[in-house]
């Protein structure tokens, strides 16, 4: 029996057109029905598509058709049903954040990249950072930090000049954002079932907003980061564009 496609897609003009042709090409199931989701667009949608409810319960094989394509496989219309068959997939776990802001209301967001702390003003964030429950730095001053998983170390991670993670490593990184004091601190290489505590020293002042992936939570006073493996989702690769080989070519662009 064949599989039982669903198409999502981007709303740009070059997404809508390839989603209509591929639509006439194979049908399109109800996303309740699917056996597999198709997304069309580009890193941006796929994260979008990845934090639908649909995508915890359904494998998710994307097409790029945006700017930026790194958890994407190529487009091309032909011959879907054959590269769904022979597509490997990839098990993504997410964190979870629980920011706290200066009200005192807690939020709580999904990140498949990773959760950012940034300055919200010209004046330097001011961090207290915890490793389950102990203090590792009483202060950091930094433009923000971040907490990646493996498949978001080559987005903002790497940016920030942090480590690229093999998929497999069952790490994070913890990497500070433009750091200040302590200067040589570059950041640390976290097992993947660390809880990580990140507190405001001083949020009335020095105002700080957190950010997974696309959520973000403005005046934050305390943010609690950990590891959901509770909430997997499996993306599909073409078996000649893996995306556990794409992250380990990734050290080596120059």
């Amino acid at each position: 029996m064949s599989q039982r496609i669903a198409f999502v897609a981007n709303p740009t003009v070059e997404a809508q057109g390839a989603c209509a042709e591929l639509v006439r090409r194979y049908g399109d199931a109800p996303i309740e029905r699917a056996d597999v989701v198709v997304a069309l667009g580009g890193d941006g949608f796929m994260l979008r598509t990845l934090h639908q409810p649909f995508a915890r319960g359904v494998p998710v094989y994307g097409m790029k058709l945006g700017r930026v394509g790194f958890l994407m496989n190529q487009y091309r219309a032909e011959d879907l049903r054959e590269r769904l068959a022979a597509a490997q997939p990839a098990t993504l776990h997410p964190l979870a954040m629980h920011a706290t802001d200066t009200a005192g209301t807690t939020h709580a967001a999904l990140a498949f990249n990773e959760v950012s702390l940034l300055r919200q003003t010209n004046q330097a964030a001011h961090l207290e950072v915890a490793l389950n429950g102990a203090v590792k730095l009483a202060e950091l001053v930094c433009d923000g930090i971040l907490v990646s998983t493996p498949a978001g170390s080559t987005a903002y991670n790497l940016s920030a000049h942090g480590p690229i993670l093999p998929l497999d490593a069952n790490v994070l990184a913890l990497t500070p954002i433009s750091p200040f004091r302590p200067r040589r601190w570059r950041g640390a290489i976290l097992p993947a079932a660390t809880a990580v505590r990140i507190r405001v020293c001083d949020p009335h002042a020095r105002p700080v907003s957190a950010t997974a992936d696309f959520l973000e939570v403005r005046d934050v006073a305390e943010v609690e980061i950990a590891e959901a493996r509770e909430h997997p989702v499996t993306l599909l690769f073409d078996p000649d564009h893996r995306l556990e080989q794409r992250i380990l070519d990734e050290q080596f662009v120059l």
